[in-house]
C-alpha cells in the first residue's frame, strides 16, 4: 500500500510501513521514514509506484484546461476525486486523481482551498480578475526579458534610461526597468554601471555626477517659487563707519563685512556686520519656507545654487556704495593690548565702502605688507594691518585653549573653469570645460582676518545668547581626542577644536539656514536685552530647533559630499587634460597616508598607489597616475619610487584629517542594485510557469 500526502504545501508519497489511529509510518523512495498524520494524507493506492504518481501527475496537472476545469467543477463543495471523475473520466484512477489534486492546488485563483482535499471553484469575477493579473505579469516578464536582451547587446531601452538613477540609488525593485538591468548584468557578467555605460545610458560621467545630485538631493528641481524680498520695516540708525567686506569675486552672498574705529587714539572699536535678512524674512513666511527647503547653498567649482532666490540675496547682501542693514557686533579694546573691554550689537544701516576681493589681493596683502616690510599700497591699509594684528592675537589665544597650535601646512585649492571661448561657464557647467587649479595657501592674511573677526562674532553672540537665557544653535566640541567629533546642539558648550566656550554659525545667514535661525535669536535679544526670550521666535527646547538641526545636518553633509566628489572629478579631469593618456601616466609627488594611500603635493587628491602599502605615514614618494576613471571618480597610480625616510606630518590633527580623506577616498560609488543569488530569488517575477 501506497500513500499520497500533505508535508506542509509539498505533495510527497511513499510505502505505508503501518498505520495507527491518527498516523502513518511511511518509507520515502530514498529510503527515511517519517511519521504523518492521517489528516495530511490524501491519497492511498496500490499502484503505480509513488515516483510515477507524483512525476506522471505533475504532468496531467500541467496539460489540463483549468478553464474547462472549472467549468466542470460541482457549484458546492467538492474533493479533487470528485473533480478527476468529472474531468477525466467517471473511472478516474490513482494517475487522475493525483493530477487533479496537483491542478486543484495549483490554481488558487481557479479554486479556493477548503482544508484536506477539498476545494470550491471562485466566483467568475475573481476568475476574470486572477487571470487578467496573470497576463499582465506575462507581459511584463516578455517586457523584462526583451529589455534586458537589449542591454546586453549594447542598447539602452529608453524606459530604463528614463529611469537610470532611480534604477541604481533608489530602485523600486518591482519594477521592471530595475529588474530588467538585474537579469542583464546576470546574464553579461557586467557590473550594472559598466552594462548601462556600455548600452548608452550614461554618455557624460560629469552629467552622471549631477544629475544623480538633483535626483537625490532637489528631485522637484532647482528653481524657486516667485518670490520678493520683504521690506525692512524698521527705522534704522546710520553706523558711523566705512566698512569693507573681503571675498572672492565670484561671490554673491556677501554676509559680512568689517570696520575699524580709532585707530591712533588708544582705543579701537573692531566691527563685525552682518547682513540682516533677519530683520525682513519672519519664520514661516515664504521666504523662509524656500530657504529652509534648501537649507545652506551648494557650492562647486563653476557653479552654485543658492539657498535663496538672486533677487532675494541682492536686497540683503552687503554690495559696496549702498547703506546696508546689518545686524552689528562692536567690540572695544585696548589698542595696544588688544585686550577687550565690551562689546555690543546693534541694529543699523552700514555704509559698505568697499567689496575686497582674494584673488586680486592674496598677492598684495601680504604679511611684509602689513608688518611695514613691503609697501602697503592698497585700500583699508591701516584697517587690515590692525585686523591682522588682532587676528594673529585670537588665534594665540585659542590656540592656549587648544592646547597646540592650530597647522596651515597644506593648501588649499582654488577651481576655476574655463569654456571655449576662454570665459567662465555662464550655466552649469557640462563636463567638457577646462580646468585650472591653483594652490591657496591656508591662513593667509586676508583668509586669517575674515576667519578670525568670525570666530569672535560667533563665540561672542554665542554666550550673548545664552547669558539672556535664549537659546541658538551652537557647534560644540568635548575634546579633541581622536574620533570626537562636532555636533550641533542647542546647548552653549565648549568648542575644544577651535579654543572657544561656545560657538553659533550667525554670520552666514545668505548662505546657511541656521545662520539665519541664529541671527532671529540674535535681533530679539538686540531689541529686547533681557526680556528676549519673550520675543524670540524660538523658545528653549522648541522642536522646531531640533529639527532645524536635524533637517540641515543631513542636507548640509550631503551638499559637502557631492561637493567633495565633484572636486574630485575635476582634479581627475585636470590629469586628463595635462597629458595623462598622451604620456601613459604622469609622475607626481605625494605623501603616504596609510593602507596605500597617498596624498598628492600639489593637486586635492588621493589616492591608492600600489607598492606604497607597506610604508610609513608621512612618507615623501613618487608616484605615476596612469588611468582615471571620471565616473567611479577613482585613479589607478603605482610606487614609482621613495624620496626620503622622513616622517612629514604626524600630528594628532594631521593624521585624523588624514583618516577623514583616506575614508572618503575610498568610497566608491554604491549602487542600490543587489545581484545575490538570494535577492535574485526575491526579485523574480510572479509568472506562472
Amino acid at each position: 500500500m501506497y500513500a499520497l500526502f500533505d508535508d506542509s504545501g509539498k505533495f510527497l508519497a511513499g510505502r505505508v510501513m503501518s498505520q495507527a489511529d491518527s498516523s502513518m509510518q511511511i518509507e520515502l523512495d530514498s529510503g527515511k521514514r517519517v511519521k504523518v498524520k492521517l489528516a495530511n494524507v490524501l491519497l492511498q493506492f496500490e499502484k503505480p509506484a509513488p515516483a510515477e504518481v507524483l512525476a506522471r501527475g505533475q504532468q496531467m496537472a500541467a496539460e489540463m484546461d483549468l478553464d474547462l476545469a472549472w467549468e466542470f467543477a460541482p457549484e458546492d463543495e467538492f474533493s479533487f476525486g470528485d473533480l478527476a471523475r468529472d474531468y477525466f473520466d467517471a473511472t478516474a484512477g490513482t494517475l487522475e486523481q493525483a493530477a487533479a489534486l496537483f491542478g486543484l492546488y495549483g490554481a488558487p485563483h481557479y479554486f479556493r482551498r477548503l482544508g484536506k482535499g477539498l476545494f470550491r471553484k471562485a466566483p467568475e469575477e475573481t476568475v476574470k480578475a486572477a487571470l487578467l493579473g496573470i497576463e499582465r505579469k506575462k507581459q511584463v516578464a516578455a517586457q523584462i526579458e526583451a529589455w534586458a536582451k537589449e542591454l546586453v547587446a549594447g542598447q539602452c531601452p529608453e524606459a530604463v534610461r528614463e529611469q537610470l538613477y532611480k534604477i541604481l540609488f533608489k530602485p523600486d525593485k518591482n519594477g521592471a526597468e530595475y529588474k530588467a538591468v538585474v537579469e542583464a548584468a546576470r546574464a553579461s557578467q557586467r557590473a550594472p554601471l559598466d552594462l548601462l555605460t556600455n548600452a548608452g545610458a550614461i554618455t557624460s560621467p560629469y552629467q552622471f555626477h549631477w544629475r544623480r545630485f538633483l535626483f537625490e538631493q532637489f528631485p522637484k528641481g532647482t528653481g524657486f517659487p516667485a518670490l520678493a524680498a520683504p521690506a525692512i520695516k524698521d527705522d534704522l540708525p546710520l553706523a558711523p563707519v566705512q566698512a569693507f567686506s573681503v571675498d572672492d569675486s565670484s561671490t554673491t552672498e556677501i554676509d559680512d563685512a568689517l570696520s575699524v574705529q580709532g585707530l591712533g587714539s588708544g582705543t579701537v572699536i573692531f566691527g563685525v556686520h552682518i547682513a540682516a535678512p533677519g530683520l525682513a524674512m519672519q519664520p514661516g513666511s515664504a521666504v523662509d519656507i524656500a530657504a529652509r527647503e534648501r537649507l545652506s547653498t551648494v557650492y562647486m567649482p563653476g557653479w552654485k545654487l543658492t539657498m535663496l532666490p538672486d533677487a532675494v540675496v541682492q536686497a540683503y547682501t552687503l554690495i559696496e556704495g549702498r547703506d546696508c542693514p546689518a545686524v552689528s557686533l562692536y567690540v572695544t579694546m585696548d589698542e595696544a593690548t588688544l585686550t577687550i573691554t565690551s562689546s555690543e550689537t546693534k541694529l543699523e544701516r552700514v555704509p559698505i565702502k568697499a567689496n575686497l576681493r582674494h584673488d586680486q589681493l592674496d598677492s598684495v596683502v601680504t604679511e611684509a605688507a602689513l608688518t611695514g616690510q613691503a609697501p602697503a599700497d592698497f585700500a583699508f591699509a591701516a584697517e587690515l594691518t590692525f585686523g591682522w594684528r588682532l587676528a594673529k592675537h585670537l588665534k594665540t589665544q585659542r590656540e592656549v585653549v587648544r592646547g597646540k597650535p592650530e597647522n596651515f601646512n597644506r593648501p588649499d585649492y582654488n577651481f576655476k573653469l574655463v569654456d571655449a571661448s576662454g570665459n567662465a561657464p555662464s550655466q552649469a557647467p557640462d563636463g567638457s570645460e577646462t580646468v585650472r587649479i591653483s594652490e591657496r595657501k591656508r591662513g593667509a592674511p586676508l583668509d586669517l582676518i575674515v576667519a578670525e573677526a568670525m570666530i569672535l562674532a560667533n563665540n561672542t553672540w554665542g554666550g550673548w545668547l545664552a547669558e539672556l537665557g535664549v537659546p541658538g544653535i551652537y557647534r560644540s566640541q568635548a575634546s579633541m581626542a581622536p574620533g570626537m567629533k562636532v555636533r550641533m546642539s542647542t546647548r552653549a558648550l565648549p568648542h575644544a577644536g577651535m579654543g572657544v566656550a561656545h560657538y553659533t554659525w550667525a554670520t552666514s545667514p545668505l548662505r546657511r539656514y541656521v545662520d539665519l535661525v541664529n541671527q532671529w535669536q540674535i535681533i530679539a535679544c538686540a531689541r529686547h536685552g533681557r526680556t528676549a526670550m519673550l520675543a524670540a521666535p524660538f523658545k528653549p527646547k522648541d522642536a522646531e530647533l531640533f529639527s532645524v538641526i536635524s533637517s540641515f545636518e543631513s542636507a548640509y553633509g550631503a551638499y559637502n559630499d557631492f561637493q567633495n566628489g565633484v572636486e574630485r572629478y575635476w582634479t581627475l579631469r585636470w590629469l586628463e587634460q595635462n597629458g595623462l593618456a598622451e604620456h601613459g601616466g604622469i609622475e607626481v609627488e605625494a605623501a603616504v597616508i596609510k593602507d596605500g594611500l597617498v596624498r598628492l603635493d600639489t593637486l586635492p587628491l588621493v589616492l591608492r598607489a600600489t607598492g606604497a602599502e607597506n610604508l610609513g605615514r608621512g612618507a615623501k614618494v613618487r608616484v605615476r597616475v596612469s588611468k582615471v576613471d571620471l565616473l567611479t571618480l577613482e585613479a589607478h597610480a603605482s610606487l614609482v619610487a621613495r624620496l626620503d625616510e622622513v616622517i612629514a606630518d604626524t600630528t594628532a590633527d594631521s593624521a585624523e584629517e588624514d583618516d577623514e580623506e583616506a575614508s572618503a577616498a575610498s568610497t566608491g560609488l554604491h549602487l542600490a542594485i543587489d545581484l545575490s543569488p538570494e535577492s535574485a530569488a526575491a526579485d523574480a517575477p510572479a509568472v506562472p510557469a
